[in-house]
């Protein structure tokens, strides 16, 4: 760690010491609190889009049209803009520079929707050593009284026509697509998907499959597993020719065969004694066997290139908005070998165990992202872990709080921002008003302050999302915001929305 908090004194010892092996990126990380957003252009003068994120690469802004139809990418250039004569910084910017494009150059825009189709806005996954991306476009309507096709979960509402979309960043082609009929995908918080390296899993819900894809250099979509009613390649083909010499009997899926087996073979093992056996299966499988068979996958996660993380619950938990649906659980999945490895409830102590201690294995950042790399979680920052175990010792059930903790996991991909801004070992936020998380949150009246974590009476910048003066209706209006910090540069758009009143975007940058 620097042993001065001067700018200058800092790259001198930059210069002359050897960071410790490993730690260097985070050493250099402490730069940033010297360089902070100082200066904020309020309601500038923009497209009237809906800007959904940066990159984790930091190379483009993502936006949507309104209409929901359309995808608008930029590339962050930074301010760029001379005045005549004597330029004092302390002099405000001129009109021009005040614009939009002078931060950002337009790149391209595409319509990604057909005429009965919209963009899915909350949804957007960046392949990072390609530079594509992957978005989703559907049908508006959602038949929750589907009729249950064969295969089809009873209670999964069904909508028309799912696409997921390959486009390149670069230049905006539209490289490959994949769709879905009569399916169910939880698009919102991009859930439904995760992306791992070249793979990509999608969950459809309403059919029970997993559906595993690997993205090629070449810009392809190419399925090349299924996990759900079968499990190996011959599967289908092994129960057909079965089903002509027992014609009427009906077999369970094959995940769901795996996951009984091997409950079964675990609860088995759990009694030693051999004249026990049958009774302790009797009360912990056959009790419960009905409830086991009538589990459905929520999400899905890769943990490596091999293992899968997948969480069942009830049907109405798995396409409600509420995600606290009571009981759920963990089984990690081995796509090789098409077996359970291990299985665990959402109250499980051990499940918190590893939690606790292992969450960035639950965070299977690509290697090839490498701003991501260093999120701060509370495995991996003491400050992080200090939170979490404050907020354990505050909870009036151990039970409880394990449950909620559960409900992070699976993780939910490229949901963080890798901005150090919200490195907790740099700088102290109200979480409650700001996150690293990409979700939109209540708007405070209030700027939200970001003190230095090694200066406590030192506030390093502040953001206040919305007009200067605060808007015409004095705080009354409900009013949510969302920031888009860029992942290594001092810049960022808060984006302030009221009901029934324009959007305000204002821009944060260093000057």
């Amino acid at each position: 760690m620097f042993r001065s908090n001067n700018l200058t004194a800092r790259i001198f010892e930059r210069q002359i010491l050897t960071p410790r092996p490993g730690t260097s990126i985070n050493l250099f990380r402490h730069f940033y609190e010297n360089v902070c957003p100082s200066h904020t252009v309020h309601d500038i003068d923009c497209p009237d889009l809906s800007f959904r994120k940066f990159t984790d690469d930091g190379q483009f802004l993502i936006g949507f049209s309104r209409n929901h139809q359309d995808l608008v990418v930029y590339r962050p250039s930074w301010l760029n803009y001379s005045c005549k004569g004597e330029c004092p910084y302390s002099l405000d910017l001129p009109p021009k520079a005040r614009r939009f494009d002078s931060f950002f150059r337009h790149l391209f825009t595409i319509s990604l929707a057909s005429a009965n189709e919209f963009i899915c806005k909350d949804f957007f996954l960046y392949v990072d050593p390609y530079r594509f991306g992957l978005f989703a476009t559907s049908t508006a309507q959602v038949n929750d009284n589907a009729a249950s096709a064969d295969g089809a979960i009873h209670g999964v509402p069904s909508i028309e026509k799912i696409t997921f979309h390959l486009v390149r960043l670069d230049d905006g082609v539209v490289l490959d697509e994949k769709a879905f009929y009569n399916d169910f995908v939880n698009l919102a918080h991009s859930t439904g998907a995760f992306l791992y390296d070249d793979l990509l899993c999608i969950v459809s819900l309403r059919y029970q499959t997993i559906h595993i894809l690997q993205i090629r250099e070449s810009g392809n979509l190419v399925e090349v597993r299924r996990i759900g009613p079968y499990c190996q390649e011959d599967d289908e083909l092994f129960l057909q020719s079965h089903a002509q010499v027992s014609p009427g009997s009906s077999f369970l899926p094959g995940i769901k065969q795996r996951l009984l087996s091997f409950i079964f073979r675990k609860t088995w093992n759990e009694e030693a004694d051999q004249s026990m056996r049958v009774q302790h299966l009797k009360k912990k499988f056959y009790f419960h066997f009905q409830d086991y068979v009538d589990l459905i996958i929520w999400k899905a996660q890769f943990l490596d290139r091999h293992h899968l993380l997948i969480k069942f619950g009830s049907v109405d938990g798995g396409v409600s908005r509420n995600t606290d649906q009571g009981l759920s659980f963990f089984a990690v999945y081995n796509m090789e070998t098409t077996e359970v490895v291990t299985f665990y409830q959402n109250s499980s102590e051990e499940m918190y165990s590893f939690f606790e201690r292992f969450y960035d294995f639950f965070n299977s950042v690509s290697r090839n992202t490498l701003h991501a790399q260093y999120i701060s979680s509370h495995t991996n920052n003491s400050h992080a872990l200090n939170q979490l175990l404050n907020i354990k010792s505050k909870s009036g059930s151990f039970s409880q709080f394990v449950k909620k903790m559960m409900l992070t996991i699976p993780y939910t991909c490229q949901s963080h921002s890798p901005s150090p801004y919200f490195d907790l070992s740099l700088f102290r936020y109200d979480d409650k008003l700001i996150s690293a998380i990409d979700r939109h949150r209540h708007s405070t009246e209030h700027p939200i302050k970001f003190i230095s974590l090694r200066q406590p009476n030192v506030v390093k910048f502040k953001i206040k999302p919305g007009a200067e003066g605060g808007g015409p209706d004095g705080g009354r209006a409900k009013k949510v915001s969302s920031f888009l910090f860029h992942p290594y540069l001092p810049l960022v758009l808060s984006i302030q929305q009221t009901y029934m009143q324009p959007t305000v975007v204002n821009l944060h940058f260093k000057r």
